[in-house]
């Protein structure tokens, strides 16, 4: 198994070049533009076999992508930021149709005003749609996630986006294992699920429906995203047993006794994991699915533990909420008799997150009863 130095967005599209996708229609904008440079180029080389479609907007990427999924074909689109909102009412319409498209979304902060740091909440702004979404925190990760995310939407028919911090791990170089395409192949197979519209036979697709027939249809959805958390355990240990390498939905480093839990998804859960060894009596859950959400795996984590206080890194905020992740935790720890406090650790803007900020917020000795808010810019 070859091993490359190469960045975060040049493993998405290794990623799918492995995965034998038969169509890509993606615009560029800042920070994923290189995965399109990439599949442009090895498109241009013949190394990537499927169709490469210059489009016109993100809208337009995206439909694209479903007309091609309605055909029975494996697509790809990425995007980030105003790209993503753009694809809003497409991406709607691609979980209502269940195709099962991946997309990279890499992280961004949303305007006004312009500002390129990585801020998740372009990403869990569309975590209501319908789609899948899996958090990722190196460059192998995004191209091993890739590769499970075909397996996953094809199994359940859902379309899935797999999320990484832009700059952090989209501009950043690492060593990643690039498995060759027959391997991938034989992992993945080709697309499983039928074509909805074929050549000569013309079909009128997902028309109007009644109230009683969508609310139907959004229950099977929800139930589907329910049971996906058991489907992408089940391929994560085919893939581990094809690759060696695994990705729990929920990931727990509990060194030892601990008093403290921090909970983070994306690039920020590997800066925690690197400081655990410095950080007395604190562990880390690393959140891998954010869509579906892993709430019984992480109150039956927390219930095992004495825990006093728990940090969720927050590289985001939901305006007159707070932050996304802990208010989806509360949710999650409602049911135990006596939950930790939860110290909302906020970020929203993309300001890097620093050892010295959590060693400084570690140290503060009165835990807050229930629920405080922190702000990064106030640690900084």
């Amino acid at each position: 198994m070859p091993v490359e130095l190469i960045t975060g967005n040049q493993a998405a599209a290794l990623a799918v070049q492995r995965a034998g996708v038969e169509l890509v229609a993606a615009y560029p904008i800042t920070p994923q533009t290189a995965i399109v440079e990439t599949l442009a180029s090895l498109h241009a080389q013949g190394e990537l076999k499927g169709e490469f479609v210059s489009v016109e907007s993100e809208y337009a990427a995206l439909a694209c992508c479903s007309g091609a999924a309605a055909a029975g074909a494996r697509v790809f689109t990425a995007t980030s930021s105003h790209g993503l909102a753009y694809m809003h009412e497409m991406i709607h319409w691609c979980a209502g149709a269940r195709f099962p498209i991946v997309m990279a979304g890499v992280n961004r902060a949303l305007g006004g005003p312009w500002c390129l740091d990585p801020d998740q909440g372009d990403s869990l702004s569309q975590r209501d749609t319908g789609w899948l979404q899996l958090y990722c925190s190196s460059a192998q990760e995004v191209f091993d996630t890739i590769i499970q995310a075909y397996a996953l939407a094809e199994k359940i028919m859902l379309p899935c986006m797999v999320i990484y911090d832009g700059f952090y791990i989209s501009h950043t170089y690492e060593t990643v294992d690039i498995p060759d395409r027959e391997e991938v192949q034989r992992f993945l197979g080709p697309p499983s699920f039928a074509a909805q519209v074929q050549p000569g036979l013309p079909a009128n697709l997902h028309g109007l429906s009644t109230g009683e027939t969508q609310a139907k249809l959004v229950r099977e959805r929800h139930r589907t995203m329910k049971e996906a958390l058991a489907v992408l355990k089940e391929i994560n240990a085919r893939f581990a047993a094809a690759f060696n390498r695994k990705y729990e939905p929920v990931e727990a480093y509990f060194p030892g006794k601990i008093k403290n839990v921090v909970v983070a998804a994306g690039a920020c859960a590997d800066t925690v994991r690197w400081c655990l060894p410095r950080l007395a009596d604190t562990g880390l859950i690393r959140l891998k699915a954010l869509r579906p959400f892993p709430g019984e795996e992480i109150s039956l984590l927390l219930e095992k533990q004495k825990i006093e206080r728990i940090v969720v890194v927050d590289r985001n905020c939901s305006t007159g909420m707070g932050g996304i992740l802990a208010q989806e935790l509360k949710a999650a720890l409602y049911p135990l008799n006596s939950p930790p406090a939860v110290y909302d650790l906020i970020l929203a803007g993309g300001i890097d997150f620093t050892p010295q900020m959590l060693q400084r917020l570690l140290a503060q000795r009165e835990p807050h009863r229930g629920f405080a808010e922190i702000w990064g810019v106030d640690l900084l």
